[in-house]
């Protein structure tokens, strides 16, 4: 089974699909990046709307007998036989293994017009969207210890950076230092909101009044895991070591620490872009694999044993 229908998901999907093994995706139809118009980085989908990426990865996988189940999944239990999730309006699925693949969300600061401008021009990510504001007049709004990383990286994009200290952590001297010597405005002071017109971001207005103007925001939200669901298993999210949120804590196979439930994409690596999300569903499906192979060597030995009377 596995629960989540993005790109960790479904490849992880068809890598147990092709070892021959009954596969069920269970989905809410609510992926993270919906309000993308287009995804990046992504070699031979560059650009491609990230729904059309899903219709594809959908129909690829339902090629080798791939079962899928909309809805949401609310829990899980385990037991010797294996894995259970209860899923909204199916009832329960039963199977020998479980990969979680619920992704992240992602929590905005409070700021008007904010959350409606996000993936458009208000951006977190400059490998997935640099390129696309490159030389604009781009805002780093502060408000977690990563909003200063952001600022150095996006100004690989452009020379035209407004830094917004806003609620985030004070500036060092040697941070003032680092911003200064890029050539990165520092404006001072909270900002109350953004500004829009014609159905563009055209700056923010701060508290003083004064409006800033900007063709892009870039915002660092914090990232929570989506694994309430594996609560009652006694699996809780754990804090990044970035401090960028948290996130289900596995080996490095994607193994969580209840026997048959493993983690693949951003529920298990927040920092992962889409391509390394899909990547991550590929590894983690092949150590499963090889985890079910050897639970069946395993029963086969004991049954060949059993049938001879051996030990």
């Amino acid at each position: 089974m596995i629960v989540g229908g993005g790109a960790a998901g479904l490849s992880a999907a068809l890598m147990l699909a092709r070892a021959r093994y009954t596969v069920v995706v269970v989905d809410s139809g609510e992926p993270r990046n919906a309000t993308a118009t287009h995804m990046h980085g992504f070699l031979t989908r560059d650009g491609m709307p990230p729904g059309d990426l899903l219709v594809a990865g959908r129909a690829e996988v339902r090629q080798y007998g791939v079962e899928f189940v909309t809805g949401v999944a609310t829990a899980v239990s385990a037991s010797g036989e294996g894995v259970r999730v209860e899923v909204v309006d199916s009832g329960t699925i039963h199977g020998r293994r479980l990969l979680v693949a619920t992704g992240l969300t992602d929590d905005l600061p409070e700021l008007p017009g904010l959350a409606e401008r996000w993936g458009r021009d208000v951006l977190n990510c400059p490998f997935c969207h640099g390129w696309e504001v490159r030389d604009q007049i781009i805002g780093v709004l502060s408000t977690t210890p990563m909003s200063m990383h952001q600022a150095m990286l996006f100004r690989q994009w452009s020379a035209q950076l407004r830094f917004l200290p806003h609620t985030g952590p004070t500036l060092t001297d040697s941070e003032v230092e680092e911003l200064t010597a890029r050539d990165i405005a520092i404006i001072p002071g909270e900002v109350a909101a953004l500004q829009i017109a014609n159905d563009r971001l055209t700056g923010v207005r701060m508290r003083t009044g004064e409006v800033v103007e900007l063709q892009a925001l870039v915002c660092g939200p914090r990232f929570s895991a989506r694994g309430d669901l594996l609560a009652p298993l006694g699996l809780t999210p754990t804090a990044h070591p970035s401090g960028i949120g948290d996130y289900i804590a596995t080996d490095a196979t994607g193994r969580t620490a209840v026997p048959g439930v493993w983690a693949a994409g951003n529920v298990a690596d927040p920092a992962k872009q889409l391509i390394g999300a899909a990547a991550m569903g590929a590894e983690v499906a092949a150590a499963m694999i090889d985890d079910l192979i050897s639970e069946e060597v395993r029963g086969a030995v004991d049954a060949r044993r059993a049938a001879s009377g051996s030990r």
